[in-house]
Order: C-alpha cells, then structure tokens, then sequence
C-alpha cells in the first residue's frame, strides 16, 4: 500500500522523502517504540542505495525520534535502553509513498549525494585546508566524473569551496578572523529576514519550538538535541523569509559553521549551553508575545555573543582531531 503524493513533493531528493515519511510514523505513532530501523533495511524498502537513507537517519537521530543502541543500530524513541524489536519495516507499519517518489530514474543522483557531501566539508573546515579531489569522491560515491564535479560547483556556489587557477578544488580554513565575518553577516542579516519570515510562521509550530527548549533545559541534554534547537531557530524560523536572496546570503554565512557546531557538541560547556538556551527561549518568549523588534534585538545580541565564545573554540581544536575522514578530502600541509 502506497500513501497518495503532493505535486510538490514530487521534485524532492529521495533522502528528504525518506526522511518525511519516516518521521510522520514516528510521529503519529504507526510505527512502534523500540523498532530497529537500519540503513539496509531502509534502502531496500524504499529502492534505494545506503546514502539517501543514512542521511534520513542522520536527521532523525538529530531531532530526538531515534536513538542508538547497545553501540551499534537505531531505534525508534528516546530510550536506548529499550528492548528492540526486530521487524520487517512493512510489516511493523511502514507505508510507502506514491511509487514516482521514490523511483530511481527520476532521481538525480547529484541531490542524492549532495547533502553528505557539504556536511562533510562543512565540518574539515576548522582542521585546515583541504584538497577535494573529484575522481576520489566519484569513486566513493559510485558516481561520474559528471555528477562529482556538480556536486563541487554545489559546493561553490554554497561558499564552501574555491578553484584554483589548475582547476583544483580546496576548502578551508575557517580562521578565527572569517568566523567573526560570518558571524557578523548573520547579526546584520538574520534579524531582518526574521521580520520577514513572521507572515510564514505558523504559532503552533513557534510554541512546540519554545516547548523543545524548555524540555532540553529540564532535561537531557544530548548533542543531537542541542543541533536541533539551533535549526529550529537559525533555520526552520529566521530561513521562512520571503526575500530568496537574503536566504542564500545568510546560509552562505550559516554552513561554515556547522563545523562549530560538531566541536561544541565534542567539547560542551555547560555555562555556555546555558546562555544559549536561555538566549533561544527570549527570542521565542517575543516571537509568541507579538514583540517583534524585541526578538529581532535578543537575536543579534545572541548572534553577538556566540562569536566570542566560538572564537575561543575554534583557537583551541585539536588539529588532529577531525573525524570526517574520507578518502576525497586530503590535507593541505
């Protein structure tokens, strides 16, 4: 059985289909708690490669409605403790969408890989400068030299990568003088685009925003959660403006410090999460009660302090210390 599509739905990446259906079972609880839920298992139910259905895992993980287990595996809920329940997907509840979302001809495969790819030279780029090397991530990803070469003019346009006069790609590094340029574009910006984005902005959703913050405030406080307090506001909230070119702007600024991001949840502080969450709660508290200029203010002036404290971060990282290695990216020395 099949769910019926929305046209616009139709011209998402499979990984964003994948990641919807999942999490509207989750939600609606027609799949069960402590449901082992792997890549394999996801991929064949949907057709599909590991890639797009890792990356729906990923965000999933993210946003709280799935959990590791035992050191290996997720599972459906909160509580990694839980026994885990070992079915088949279909069987257990799972309903595909409508087959032209999901089928693979219709897919282009520069989509599908994309979003992995810029998460993870995203995050190299506190450790040094990088060399991408385009048949290496061909090779990695299955692809053609066509598609890996998208991909990086993706990354060029998204301000993460340059060429150089031989035609070669690099990333990196994010001094601590280009982290305060982002920063600073991003507190002139983004409070203008959140006056913007208050006509999209639904207060139902603004509340459960506000009540995610509350319940990390009170309880634990994972980095998964953490990450997604951060979208909810510097994404899911500000992102809503109507002006396509302010959006491109800010998230130019935005994506370079999802590495910031990685490091402070390796290296949390809890003074530091802290002025956050209660930074958060401000901007929201405002949003609810009508006081827009107010918001605007409490988001520049946390904009403001967070460049100090990732600052200091970014001049203390273990340069050795980078997780995302991969066979693409080679270090620069």
């Amino acid at each position: 059985m099949s769910a019926m599509a929305e046209p616009e739905d139709m011209e998402l990446p499979l990984y964003e289909v994948i990641y919807r259906v999942l999490r509207r079972h989750i939600v609606e609880a027609r799949l069960p708690r402590g449901l082992v839920i792997g890549e394999t298992a996801l991929a064949r139910a949907f057709q599909s490669s590991r890639i797009p259905a890792g990356a729906a895992l990923r965000r999933l993980e993210d946003e709280g409605l799935v959990v590791r287990f035992g050191g290996r595996g997720l599972m459906i809920g909160e509580d990694a403790g839980a026994p885990p329940l070992r079915l088949d997907l279909i069987e257990a509840g799972l309903t595909l969408p409508d087959a032209r979302m999901i089928e693979p001809r219709t897919r282009n495969r520069r989509a599908t890989i994309y979003p992995e790819v810029e998460h993870i030279v995203a995050c190299c780029l506190p450790y040094g400068r990088f060399h991408l090397n385009e048949s290496l991530l061909a090779d990695h990803y299955g692809v053609s030299r066509t598609v890996a070469h998208e991909v990086l003019t993706g990354l060029d346009r998204a301000g993460l990568v340059t060429q150089d006069k031989n035609q070669r790609w690099y990333a990196g590094p994010l001094t601590p003088e280009l982290l305060h340029e982002h920063f600073e574009l991003r507190w002139l910006l983004e409070p203008i685009a959140l006056e913007q984005a208050l006509p999209h902005l639904d207060p139902a959703e603004l509340r459960a925003r506000h009540e995610r913050i509350r319940r990390v405030q009170a309880g634990k406080r994972t980095p998964a959660r953490l990450e997604q307090l951060e979208n909810d506001l510097h994404v899911e909230t500000v992102l809503r403006c109507s002006n396509s070119q302010l959006r491109d702007a800010i998230r130019r600024s935005q994506l370079p410090l999802i590495a910031m991001h990685e490091t402070f949840q390796r290296h949390r502080d809890t003074d530091e999460i802290e002025v956050m969450l209660g930074e958060h709660l401000e901007v929201f508290e405002h949003l609810l009660a009508g006081r827009t200029s107010e918001a605007q203010r409490a988001l520049e002036r946390h904009l403001r302090r967070s460049v100090i404290s990732n600052r200091e971060r970014l001049t203390q990282l273990d340069r050795q210390g980078r997780r995302h290695r991969v066979p693409f990216l080679i270090a620069v020395t």
